[in-house]
């Protein structure tokens, strides 16, 4: 059964829209460990947060939070920073994500290169999961990066399904994106890796991903937060849920 972790970033997007400068404040709304509680109650099986190094969202208050009080899973997406990465030797998450960041973009836009700084990256995976942290690397669906994250010595890939989730439903770039996705899960998966999915996924272009082999965890959040403007956090998630194979 694949399990949805629910990316909160977003919901600190909306708070720092107007309390960037004071994040702390006793009105500061929406509070991402509410919605975090929330996702919980209604099935989310871990909670996601992309703690950025210019803090643009989620601030190292929040992941505190977020790491005293859920009761599930917390996976930490960051940058391969020493910063960020003492932060999360400090933090304890469950699971961290090493992803790519950029300042200028709006979200991660694309996978690691792993096949490029397998040196820097395979010494910040062994420092985190000396420290028992799981470690995964946001990769996109291609055969060399599939490699070069298995010498890296991580346990799990997360594939970017951004390339999958912005090309037009049932257009030959949608079926071009999800066989490389097939592929890249079923040689992860041959070389000891687990497998994990998400980025740019939502209630119309989600089930394809969950038919991918060897898939564990989808980790989705714009769509979730966006929906729960509408219907409340708790049936977004249960929604989205249900769009899950059983």
């Amino acid at each position: 059964m694949i399990r949805l972790g629910v990316n909160v970033d977003h919901a600190a997007t909306l708070r720092q829209a107007r309390y960037r400068e004071n994040p702390e404040a006793f009105n500061a709304e929406p509070a991402p460990i509410a919605f975090a509680l929330d996702a919980e109650c209604a099935g989310a099986a871990g909670i996601t947060a992309h703690l950025r190094a210019d803090r643009r969202h989620m601030q190292d208050s929040d992941l505190e939070k977020l790491r005293a009080q859920i009761r599930t899973r917390l996976n930490l997406e960051m940058g391969n920073t020493p910063e960020i990465l003492n932060f999360a030797l400090h933090l304890k998450p469950d699971a961290v994500c090493l992803v790519p960041e950029n300042r200028e973009e709006v979200t991660t836009e694309g996978g690691l290169d792993c096949a490029g700084q397998i040196d820097d990256l395979a010494l910040s995976v062994h420092i985190l999961k000396e420290a028992g942290v799981c470690v995964s690397l946001f990769i996109d669906p291609e055969e060399t990066q599939v490699h070069a994250a298995s010498a890296i010595g991580a346990d799990f890939i997360e594939l970017h399904t951004g390339a999958y989730a912005n090309a037009l439903p049932s257009s030959t770039q949608a079926s071009e994106e999800l066989q490389r996705l097939e592929a890249s899960a079923r040689l992860a998966f041959s070389l000891g890796l687990r497998v994990n999915a998400g980025h740019g996924l939502n209630y119309q272009n989600v089930l394809p991903i969950c038919r991918l082999p060897h898939l564990e965890e989808l980790n989705i959040g714009h769509s979730i937060v966006s929906r729960a403007l509408s219907t409340g956090i708790k049936q977004a998630v249960k929604e989205m849920l249900a769009l899950f194979p059983q």
